[in-house]
């Protein structure tokens, strides 16, 4: 099974959106684990496949890479993000998790 890691500066404001991935898993018969957390509590959730940043956090991706090189890092896409569209964000992150981004 996956894990699909969401950070952000707390940990807080992507609860929410952790939620409506659930959702788009469930409906779509997709078994993932979706976490969120603060950046700084990153380190504690391994293994992961993907860590997928909020908006505020896009500075930390390169360094994030570097400190994980084998698995995907990205930020959320602004308007996803804000829009709360687990569905279009479950679909980055499965799609990034395949090509091994």
């Amino acid at each position: 099974m996956k894990k699909i890691l969401l950070a952000c500066a707390g940990g807080f404001s992507t609860s929410m959106l952790v939620e409506r991935m659930k959702d788009a898993a469930r409906s779509q018969g997709i078994e993932v684990v979706i976490d969120a957390v603060a950046e700084s509590d990153i380190d504690d959730q391994k293994p992961f496949d993907i860590i997928m940043l909020g908006p505020q956090m896009g500075h930390a991706e390169s360094d994030l890479a570097a400190e994980y090189p084998n698995i995907p890092v990205t930020t959320i896409d602004m308007m996803d993000y804000g829009m709360m569209d687990g569905e279009k964000v479950l679909g980055t992150a499965l799609e990034l998790m395949e090509k091994g981004a």
